[in-house]
C-alpha cells in the first residue's frame, strides 16, 4: 500500500512539473518584429561540379525589417577568387522560429549574379541564426549542386 502511494504521489509530481513548464515552452514563439534588426553572417560551401568541387566562403551584413525584406553586402571568396556582392531579398518566420528566405546576390554593377532560397532558424531568444541554402540558381536558370551553412548574429539584439 505504501509503494502505490508513494509512486502515485512520485506521478503526481511529475505531472504537476510538467504542466508548469508549458508556459515556459510556449514562451519561445517567434515573430518578424522578433527576427528584425541588423545581422552579421558567414557561410561556408562547397560547389559541387561532376568532376570537381570548389570551396567558397563569404562574410557580410545584412537589415532585415519586420515586413521581411533584407538587404545587405557580403565579400565572398569563390575558389580564390574575392570579391564584393550586394544582396536583396525577401522572406518569412513562422511562430516556431523556423524562417525561408529568397535572396538574389548582384555584383557591383547591379547584375544578377544567383538567386539563393534558404530554410533557416532562429536560435537564442532570436539572436542567432542557423541556415543552409536549400537551392541555388544562376541567371540562366540553372542549379548549382552546393552544400552551404550560413551562421549569423543579430548585431544589436535590444533593438
Amino acid at each position: 500500500m505504501k509503494r502505490n502511494l508513494a509512486r502515485t504521489t512520485l506521478g503526481i509530481l511529475f505531472f504537476a512539473a510538467l504542466v508548469s513548464l508549458a508556459p515556459a515552452a510556449q514562451a519561445n514563439v517567434c515573430t518578424m518584429s522578433d527576427v528584425a534588426g541588423k545581422w552579421e553572417y558567414t557561410y561556408t560551401l562547397t560547389i559541387i561540379f561532376t568532376t570537381d568541387a570548389i570551396p567558397a566562403a563569404a562574410v557580410g551584413r545584412f537589415a532585415l525589417d519586420a515586413m521581411g525584406n533584407i538587404s545587405g553586402t557580403q565579400t565572398r571568396n569563390v575558389g580564390g577568387s574575392v570579391g564584393g556582392e550586394t544582396i536583396k531579398g525577401t522572406g518569412t518566420v513562422n511562430a516556431d522560429c523556423t524562417a525561408t528566405y529568397k535572396v538574389d546576390v548582384y555584383d557591383g554593377a547591379g547584375n544578377l549574379l544567383r538567386t539563393a532560397v534558404l530554410a533557416g532558424v532562429f536560435v537564442d531568444n532570436a539572436t542567432e541564426l542557423r541556415a543552409m541554402f536549400a537551392s541555388l540558381v544562376l541567371p540562366n536558370g540553372a542549379s548549382l549542386p552546393t552544400v552551404i551553412t550560413v551562421n549569423a548574429k543579430k548585431l544589436h539584439p535590444e533593438d
